[in-house]
């Protein structure tokens, strides 16, 4: 076992060098991760179905495709979980919820289309919120079970954090990447609008879902996220346009040391003391490296005019759930609700809210390699029924902008806090690569 645990302990870029080099087996990493699994899942419930047979039937076939001498994918048998909103082939995608019981699509998503053809292990499905809304699924925050994941990726965060796996798939509508992986002390990463092809994901609203990974450091991010990538005629919000090399780019040198923009969103006064005193500590390390720059006033509306369009279109896509509406958690019911209450020219007016807080980030961007701030309010809070407060999140999330989050603090009670950086619409590679960057000052600095 402490060979697995060792094994278990390298991030996933390192996990493919080896396995490209033929030093690892797919099925030697598999069974290192079924065994973890096996080990924790009782404590940490990050697994909506789980097969280990269907694990190792995967590996066993990658492993016997690399020894015929054919060319291996770019993820060639590394595991990844799949939030349980995106669709399987003969595999169930529950959506977290009683209704969709027993539910299995005869299609795979986009995305899990692409992971097969890269070489990937699907793991299987992890623990979502109900509908990925708000209403808690049964995972723990694996640092303290006592206290929440975070939502609504809960199970794709967990899993990579407790070392189940070295890379998951999450959606954020709101903040559901972002914070979770800020919660259990993982790096999330949510690309920008439209990046990663939503064909065969539960659609809650198509103006914000967005599709995004988990990993542990920003280059493993980069490099899964660098394969789901690019155009889908399935998914409008997708354009026919070269997929950028974030991989080469997160992990080439920047050319000058980056420059930080500092910004307290709406909600900062609200937010944990200990995340304050976090930041100031951070900016006074970082020197003449960050500077402190308001938000226009016009983000004090974000979170009202995000959660409008969220709200009317999810009673919008998840009308056909009218029937069942009494199996449905109160949390669901309340969001469909007020969606329905929701005036169609309230709802057109909040679409072109998107645009307009964009425009207001220009000068910023201008003089900066990205924004940073906090991922969440603070540390996970205790109990599981409230997964947490987007509010540091689903401004970025209607702007269509980049974000990632990195581990950075610790807080008083031992629980992770993440930092989070945000770029202009398309510099995800940039913003990778600024990440990374911070990864290892990090490391350096000792923090």
């Amino acid at each position: 076992m402490a060979n697995k645990v060792t094994l278990l302990s390298l991030d996933a870029c390192a996990l493919r060098e080896r396995l490209a080099s033929g030093a690892l087996g797919a099925l030697e990493l598999a069974e290192a991760c079924i065994a973890r699994i096996e080990a924790r899942e009782a404590d940490v419930r990050a697994w909506a179905w789980f097969d280990p047979e269907f694990v190792r039937h995967q590996a066993r076939a990658l492993d016997a495709h690399r020894q015929s001498g054919h060319a291996i994918g770019p993820l060639h048998g590394l595991p990844v979980a799949l939030k349980d909103i995106i669709d399987t082939a003969k595999i169930p995608t529950e959506n977290g919820c009683a209704l969709d019981a027993g539910r299995v699509p005869v299609k795979d998503a986009a995305i899990v289309a692409r992971l097969r053809a890269a070489g990937a292990i699907i793991m299987g499905k992890t623990v979502t919120t109900e509908l990925a809304y708000m209403q808690a699924g049964a995972t723990r925050n694996p640092h303290n079970p006592a206290h929440t994941p975070g939502g609504s990726s809960s199970g794709s965060a967990a899993a990579v954090a407790d070392g189940m796996v070295p890379l998951a798939v999450g959606t954020q509508t709101g903040g559901s990447v972002i914070r979770p992986a800020s919660f259990c002390g993982v790096t999330g990463f949510k690309p920008s609008f439209g990046a990663i092809p939503r064909s065969g994901v539960l659609m809650q609203s198509p103006t914000l879902d967005t599709l995004g990974v988990f990993a542990r450091t920003p280059a493993d991010a980069a490099m899964i996220a660098q394969v789901l990538m690019g155009y889908d005629a399935g998914d409008r919000a997708t354009t026919p346009a070269p997929v950028p090399d974030l991989l080469g780019v997160a992990t080439s040198k920047p050319p000058v040391k980056p420059v930080l923009a500092f910004v307290k969103p709406p909600g900062w006064d609200a937010a944990d003391p200990q995340l304050h005193a976090a930041f100031a500590e951070l900016c006074e390390a970082l020197g003449d490296q960050v500077f402190e720059v308001p938000l226009p006033n016009a983000f004090d509306e974000a979170a009202d005019q995000r959660a409008r369009i969220n709200f009317a279109e999810m009673a919008r896509y998840y009308h056909r759930y009218a029937k069942g509406r009494e199996a449905l958690g109160p949390r669901t019911r309340a969001a469909i609700e007020e969606g329905e209450a929701i005036l169609a020219r309230d709802y057109l007016a909040a679409l072109d809210w998107p645009d307009v807080l964009y425009a207001g980030l220009d000068e910023i961007f201008e003089r900066c390699d990205a924004i940073l701030c906090p991922a969440a309010t603070g540390p996970a809070p205790e109990g599981l029924e409230f997964t947490g407060d987007a509010i540091f999140n689903g401004l970025w999330t209607l702007t269509g902008v980049p974000a990632v989050t990195v581990p950075a603090f610790t807080a008083e009670n031992g629980l992770p806090m993440g930092v989070q950086m945000v770029a202009a619409r398309g510099n995800d590679a940039r913003l990778l690569r600024t990440a990374n960057w911070f990864h290892g000052w990090l490391g350096q600095a000792g923090a």
